[in-house]
This record gives C-alpha cells, structure tokens and sequence, in this order.
C-alpha cells in the first residue's frame, strides 16, 4: 500500500470545497500523492472533510466515516481522519462512538493536519488550490465566520465570528484560479452582505467585486448569500452596468412573516425584505432572484404558512429552495422553543411550497423557448451535454440539455437557442 498516497472526502456545502483544495495544495507541495473523493480505497491515508450543519448532512458524515471505518479494519486503508463542521461540533462524542478514526479535527484546523502528516505550511501557496471541480469555474470563499445570530443557524457556533479577507488577497487568489483556466469565479460566504465591515469598518463587497472585474480572462462573476438586511446598494449599478456579473441575486429570505423572522432573530421584517426584493427587480432588469425558505420552523402557524405560501405565489421567485427546519444545539431555537411541529407537517409545508415554485418554474422556462442563451458547457452526460445560462449556479439550479450530436466542448461557452422545457430544465441546440 502507498503510505504517501492520500485521498480527501469532502461532503457538505462549496466552503468545505474550498477548504479541501487548500489542504490538497498544501499535501501535494509536501510530497504525497493526493487523490479527491476516490472510490479507490487503496489509500494510505483516507482525510473526512465533514458537514455538520443539519441533520441529514450529519447523518452522511457518519455514515461515510463508518465506511472507511470498515474499510480500514479490512485493511485497505491505514490512517483515516475526520476534520470539517461535524467533528468540530462533536469532537468528544465522536472520539466515543468511533475511535478507531486516528484523529479528528475542527475546522480552520489546516496546519495542525498538516502537521500531523508531517508537512509544514507553506506560507507562499496560500492563494493556491488544486482544483477539483471541472476546472472552468471555482468558488472563491471570502471570508470565514458568521455574526449574525439566526436563531436556526448553528454556524456561528461552528465557524465563529466573520473574519474578511483582505480584497488583495482575494484578488491574487482569483488571478491564479483564471490563469488555471477559471472563467465563472463564484464568490461564497456565510453573508457576502457583511463583507468588509469588520476588516475595513465599511461594506467592501462593491469594492471587492470591482477589483475582480479587472481580471478580464473571468468572463462570468457571481454572488452566493447575500444576506438581505443592510444589502450594499452600491453593488447594484455595478451588476446592471456589467455584463460580466452574472444576473443572479441569491438571497435567502427563509421566511416572509413578522412573526416568523422575529422568532427566527432575523435582522430584517416583512416591510424591509419587500423593499429590497422589489428594488433588485426594478432596478437590475432581467436578473434572476434567487432564495432559501425554512419550512417548520418553532411557531410557524398555518397563518405563517398561508401567507408565505401567498407570498411566493404573487412574487414569483425565479429559482427557490425549500429545507425542513432541522433542530440543531448550539442554537437559540433549540435552546428557547420546542419542536413542536411534526417531521410529516414540516415535510408537507416543503412539498407545498415546492409545487408552487414548480409551476412558477414551468411558466418562466416556457417563456424561454425561442430566446438565444449565452451557455457555459459542464459536461457530458448520456446523450446529451450540460449546461448552464448565467442565471443559474452549479449542482443546485436548472441546467441546459444540449444533445450530444452537436459535439460541444465542456468549459467552452456556446449561445445557445432554446426549443423545449421541463418544470425544472432548458433543451436547446447551438446557433451561430
């Protein structure tokens, strides 16, 4: 077996993405072999990169542990290691309940895993990853850390408070991912919104996002999570004025009621939340709207609900997710409220909501058929390749069906004209 050869499981969301490819960088440079989410147990080494936020994500983590765990009794793997949200969160039960993992680790832990493998830090790549998606767009995480306090939300707990990377940096990171070949940068945070206020004592995401637009090799830039109170107006003109700022405005609202953010410690109302909504509609025409939902949540009436369901149907969100309210320690919710509202309601309340939106769905991509999208190729699939328009993120939007006839290039752009839909997917065929 090869002791210098390593391969790193990442679960969860795109930030423990971002910290896996560091940590990759970081083991390359000190001389192993590094392999990313292998199917090939013949590891020396085996390093868990965990998600720990809700339950269902919990209970992968385990489950993927206790995989290499037999996996190592049976011999095809000497170290195994968990590091990530979930062993952060759980350290001690987890050392309890499975102690043959060799060692666990928190997170912002890179250096003292690195250390334990015997490699030291290398200052001079800490702008540098290897990526591990398709190579053609990568995130960029520009800040670690929370100081909101959502009463559902168990990250601060995990990832502590908003720390801001400073925009040169930033900017290095970015101009080494494009001269990788990176042409969609997607910038990520817990609060893209919050960025800046703690480094600079002043919002600096407009500042930031006008910086990176100077790297003119990334044709295609976009915002995950801003957070909707105290939303950096100034980035609005910067994103009509741009066409290479994708229209797409994530958002996550969670909730449309007094009642509900006031019970969720939300730091905006229903008056606030519409005023944002309505002035990125007017505002920056064409763009898409995205937003997250908590269906569930502790006090959440069949009023609450009636109304956000109302609410969804009159504004018509252009792309929306639904999650079950997960009860989590370390939050307010779980320590103030009961869990009152049973799996089989919370399940109903998602479901509901995502009947809307799918028929909303269905009527925005009909209108769509005929129009000429800009499309970015992910990959091939079956019979047909895969894209992506401006207005829709990897893995969690809509995609575009190109059949494979037509002999594409995955990480090439293609205007692409539209012939057919599904509630939730766009067909078409390229055009000159």
């Amino acid at each position: 077996m090869n002791n210098k050869k390593i391969n790193i499981v990442t679960l969860g969301c795109s930030k423990n993405v971002v910290d896996s490819e560091k940590l990759l960088k970081q083991l390359h440079a000190g001389g192993y072999e590094v392999f990313y989410n292998s199917d090939d147990f013949e590891a020396g080494t085996v390093i868990i990169n965990t998600c720990g936020f809700i339950n269902d994500a919990k209970e992968e983590s385990v489950d993927t542990i206790l995989r290499f765990v037999k996996a190592q009794k049976s011999g095809h793997i000497d170290n195994l290691y968990v590091m990530g949200c979930l062993s952060e969160r759980y350290a001690d039960a987890l050392k309890h309940e499975i102690p043959e993992v060799k060692k666990y680790f928190g997170v912002n832990n890179m250096n003292d895993v690195l250390a334990e493998l015997g490699v030291s830090y290398r200052k001079d790549l800490m702008t540098d990853r290897t990526i591990t998606g398709p190579g053609h767009y990568a995130y960029l995480k520009i800040s670690e850390g929370c100081n909101r306090v959502c009463a559902f939300c168990a990250i601060p707990a995990i990832r502590g408070k908003y720390i801001s990377r400073p925009i040169e940096e930033l900017v290095k990171e970015a101009s080494q991912l494009a001269g990788n070949g990176v042409k969609e940068l997607i910038l990520i945070a817990q609060d893209l919104s919050y960025y800046g206020l703690d480094l600079y004592k002043k919002q600096a995401l407009p500042e930031l996002v006008t910086e990176l637009l100077k790297l003119e090799s990334l044709e295609w830039i976009r915002l995950h999570y801003l957070y909707p109170a105290n939303f950096p107006l100034e980035l609005i003109p910067i994103i009509r004025e741009n066409p290479r700022i994708c229209r797409y405005i994530d958002i996550p609202i969670q909730h449309i009621t007094d009642n509900m953010l006031g019970m969720m410690k939300r730091s905006h109302n229903r008056k606030e939340t519409l005023a944002i909504l309505n002035t990125l509609r007017n505002e920056i025409p064409g763009a898409v709207i995205r937003t997250t939902l908590i269906a569930g949540h502790p006090g959440e009436t069949e009023k609450d609900f009636l109304e956000l369901k109302d609410f969804i149907s009159e504004f018509r969100f252009d792309r929306l997710g639904v999650f079950a309210y997960s009860h989590e320690e370390d939050t307010f919710s779980y320590k103030e409220y009961e869990d009152e509202i049973s799996t089989d309601l919370k399940e109903s309340r998602v479901a509901e909501l995502m009947e809307i939106q799918q028929n909303i769905s269905a009527e925005l991509n009909e209108s769509a058929v005929g129009r000429i999208f800009k499309v970015i190729i992910d990959r091939k699939e079956g019979e047909f390749f895969v894209g992506r328009t401006e207005f829709d993120s990897p893995e969690i939007d809509q995609e575009v069906l190109i059949a494979e006839v037509h002999n594409l290039k995955p990480g090439n752009f293609y205007n692409i004209l539209i012939t057919q839909t599904t509630d939730f997917d766009l067909y078409g065929e390229p055009v000159k």
